[in-house]
């Protein structure tokens, strides 16, 4: 079974919605001030749904799968007559087959995958098409942003003892001062093919050229491994990242507005990009 894709989680969502709704129909019922009303959705055309992240020296691998309705099932749709086709900076095409599976290292599940590992270089562009039977068509643009080293990660425990005493972890780096800059930072413990314990992302916008600390809560215990991730990000997939955590966070209130997610791609729903990122791994002594 495939594991979920970041648009996946979003459906299971519905449910609760539906159900602060119910809630609230059954609360008006209670005051006599229940009034029933059908409403007439209209017709959803399905658009394709793709989810890219390129990494340097790695296989490329792409999902894709099909937008439902808002009330389907939160069920994964695989359309199998989809062709992919990543353009290289060098002009070179390169064809993903269609060949479900899991990536072990991340665990992401994954309907095409390329034949051979990338080469990627911060400033390098690359393009993406997919496209099927149907006449639909997604393409996408990504470029590598610069790599930003990580200058220090450290961790300092509490004045408790036993269970109770814990560590927080900070990390260090320099922003560039010549560019906006945006940047996602996560902590998972053990693997990072698992939720990530600490996750957030962040714009230079108030501090732009300075050193930055990032840090946490006192979460961690004695002979914990961890890996401390700092990613930098181009705009749109920063801009995609807090569309997806506005939509998760709209579809869980029933009282807030729907909000929609910001694709990086044309033709269909989405992202596409090339990560650029520096991880350590520490163990918490």
């Amino acid at each position: 079974m495939l594991t979920r894709s970041i648009f996946q989680t979003l459906a299971p969502m519905i449910t609760r919605r539906s159900l602060g709704y119910t809630l609230a129909g059954v609360l008006l019922a209670s005051c006599g001030l229940q009034k029933d009303i059908d409403v007439e959705l209209p017709a959803y055309p399905a658009q394709l749904v793709v989810e890219c992240y390129l990494e340097p020296n790695r296989v490329p691998r792409m999902s894709v799968t099909e937008s439902g309705s808002y009330l389907a099932e939160p069920t994964p749709r695989i359309p199998q007559d989809v062709k992919v086709v990543l353009t290289l900076p060098s002009g070179r095409h390169d064809t993903l087959d269609f060949k479900p599976g899991i990536n072990l290292a991340t665990g992401k599940a994954y309907t095409h995958i390329g034949r051979s590992r990338i080469s990627a270089s911060p400033g390098q562009t690359f393009q993406l098409e997919a496209y099927d039977t149907q006449g639909r068509r997604v393409t996408g643009s990504a470029t590598m942003p610069a790599i930003v080293p990580i200058d220090k990660v450290e961790w300092k425990f509490n004045d408790l003892s036993g269970e109770q005493r814990k560590a927080y972890v900070t990390t260090q780096f320099q922003d560039p001062g010549n560019t906006v800059d945006f940047y996602r930072f996560q902590i998972h413990k053990s693997t990072v093919a698992t939720d990530p314990e600490v996750e957030y992302t962040i714009e230079d916008r108030l501090n732009n050229g300075t050193n930055y600390t990032l840090g946490t809560s006192y979460e961690f215990q004695t002979n914990d491994t961890l890996f401390v991730t700092l990613y930098h990000l181009n705009q749109p997939y920063f801009q995609f990242l807090q569309s997806v955590e506005e939509a998760r966070n709209a579809n869980g209130n029933p009282f807030a507005q729907p909000s929609a997610v910001r694709s990086t791609v044309e033709g269909g729903i989405g992202v596409f990009t090339v990560l650029s990122y520096q991880r350590q791994r520490i163990i918490v002594r």
